[in-house]
């Protein structure tokens, strides 16, 4: 897979120089929704007989374009969606850094430069996806276009009765409904990152956890305790554990904390310091809770690794003998 990574205005020596199908698309948390755009551009490249394209952008357009409410976390930053649209076995993947130069290229500038200079023949896009200044392009004026290309515009996919999205993705990630995000995600979110020294308080009361910083710009979920599993290493040897994302409000005060990653690994103890993780999260248990004491911190740490263990048991297809 080629990378062609452009600053407005393009190149003539990053121009693809053979014909492509191609997708349009920002594509964070590449989700089931998305997954629909991959599943035409491949039937139709294939069909057609052409290469395969994605076009993205980075960062998220709403930096440039409304920054008083930009996005500047993502479901997959930048180097996880390369890695996952590598797996979808595509031929060039273009990643266009959203200035404002590029907001204002006009509708006549982004097809000529980016689509016809490209030996674009097949457009795939979602029905909302829009381009140019004021984003006043979209499917429709593509379609008007049809000696230079052909296009097919991939209708809104839903679940629980919404557009999947991934505005309610990240909703969900942020109310603590894994459920409903893993499923609109199609895979159980990751968080991609290194383990990292804590204040090492949780091996004196029975509970080390391995703190993990994460690599880039993720979504972290709503603070509380989560039943995970983690691949730890270039092995990616796959453990169980309990994680709790928050600020420990019974240590710290929450107003001068920062939000932190620790997870408690199932039968575990190895010296892990710097090794690169993934952590993928499977159930919400609770919420961040201030006990008032050692000793009702860690009776309610026992009941969630309990839950956990049996929630992962069942994740993972064990044949469960005990109950919760």
């Amino acid at each position: 897979m080629k990378v062609i990574e452009i600053t407005h205005p393009i190149q003539p020596e990053q121009y693809i120089k053979e014909d492509v199908a191609m997708a349009l698309g920002f594509f964070d948390g590449l989700h089931k929704g998305h997954a629909q755009v991959f599943h035409a551009l491949n039937e139709i490249a294939e069909k057609k007989n052409l290469k395969k394209a994605v076009m993205t952008f980075d960062p998220h357009p709403s930096v440039v374009l409304n920054p008083k409410q930009k996005r500047t976390d993502y479901l997959t930053p930048l180097s996880d969606k390369i890695e996952i649209l590598e797996a979808y076995d595509i031929d060039y993947v273009i990643i266009v850094n959203f200035t404002s130069k590029f907001a204002d290229c006009s509708i006549e500038e982004f097809v000529e430069q980016y689509l016809v200079e490209n030996h674009v023949k097949e457009v795939i896009a979602g029905f909302d996806f829009t381009f140019g200044k004021h984003g006043k392009g979209n499917m429709s004026v593509l379609k008007e276009l049809k000696e230079h290309f052909n296009t097919t515009v991939v209708s809104k996919q839903e679940m629980y009765s919404e557009k999947i999205s991934t505005t309610e993705i990240r909703r969900a990630l942020k109310e603590g409904n894994l459920k409903k995000a893993n499923e609109e995600l199609g895979y159980r979110y990751r968080i991609k990152g290194t383990v990292v020294q804590g204040e090492k308080r949780g091996r004196t009361i029975g509970f080390p956890t391995a703190n993990i910083e994460p690599s880039d710009d993720y979504v972290l979920p709503k603070k509380g305790v989560y039943a995970v599993s983690l691949a730890i290493g270039a092995e990616q040897r796959i453990y169980r554990g309990v994680c709790n994302v928050g600020v420990k409000p019974t240590f710290h005060d929450p107003k001068k904390s920062h939000v932190v990653i620790e997870v408690n690994i199932f039968d575990f103890d190895e010296d892990i310091y710097g090794e690169r993780v993934v952590v993928f999260w499977h159930h919400y248990l609770r919420p961040e809770i201030k006990f008032d004491g050692i000793d009702p911190l860690v009776e309610q740490m026992n009941k969630d690794k309990e839950q956990a263990k049996y929630l992962l048991s069942v994740d993972f297809g064990d044949e469960v003998s005990y109950n919760i």
